[in-house]
């Protein structure tokens, strides 16, 4: 069987790619970092999390979509990592933190993303409803022991008339995949809903550009020097050399 590829640009970037594959899979094969708490490499996607969001379409009127779950096609535009994705992902973060301040793993995504502040109440919840655990559950476990029951504010996980399932194995694999199952390191500010011990600098191209415009991590964004040697992300001034005769 022959699959067509798809040709499409990432960032400016042309990329080819099998034909079904999903913005986020193609940015990953072309080592283009865009960050995901419900995606796991072996189960469904499912865009519960929103931090994949990115920008597709022409840049004066664009369309956010879930890169997980959003299949790539000839000829597309996305914008991985514009001011307005940042942003909207700092948001997102934000309401995380405070809807499981323990999590290790979200405290630290959302040190990487510069968020410095929580505007929302915190709720100390032990579930984000990402659902990985059900996923891990039923399509690499087999079993089926776990599901999501009510909907709206109501909305959790339990087992079949929260009662112990027949089913578990007792594998532990839904708390291996759990990011609200991880503890929270003990930095400077452990005490607090927001722990920022790991806190990086946010990348000033995104204030020059309207868009990040490197890739390696970490982006420090000192590559910036709009008046030709102010370093934005460091507040350093380099002194130009005299010239000398």
């Amino acid at each position: 069987m022959s699959y067509m590829n798809i040709s499409l640009t990432i960032n400016g970037l042309h990329v080819d790619v099998p034909e079904g594959t999903s913005i986020l899979e193609a940015a990953q094969t072309y080592g283009i970092n865009i960050p995901t708490l419900c995606h796991l490499d072996g189960l469904s996607s499912y865009g519960a999390c929103r931090l994949c969001i990115v920008e597709i379409g022409p840049a004066e009127n664009p369309k956010v979509v879930s890169s997980c779950t959003y299949r790539c096609e000839e000829g597309m535009e996305v914008r991985t990592h514009t001011k307005r994705i940042l942003d909207t992902r700092k948001i997102i973060l934000e309401l995380m933190v405070c809807s499981t301040p323990g999590s290790k793993t979200i405290q630290d995504l959302a040190s990487a993303h510069g968020v410095i502040q929580t505007r929302f109440r915190p709720e100390n919840e032990d579930c984000i409803l990402c659902g990985l655990c059900v996923r891990m559950c039923a399509e690499q476990m087999m079993a089926g022991a776990i599901a999501f029951a009510g909907r709206g504010p109501d909305r959790h996980i339990t087992t079949p008339f929260d009662e112990l399932s027949e089913l578990c194995r007792h594998c532990g694999g839904c708390m291996h995949v759990c990011p609200a199952c991880m503890y929270r390191c003990m930095g400077p500010k452990a005490d607090t809903t927001l722990c920022s011990a790991c806190l990086n600098l946010s990348p000033s191209c995104v204030e020059v550009y309207d868009q990040q415009q490197c890739w390696m991590p970490p982006s420090c964004g000192t590559c910036v020097r709009p008046e030709g040697n102010y370093l934005p992300a460091t507040g350093l001034i380099i002194e130009e050399e005299k010239a000398t005769e």
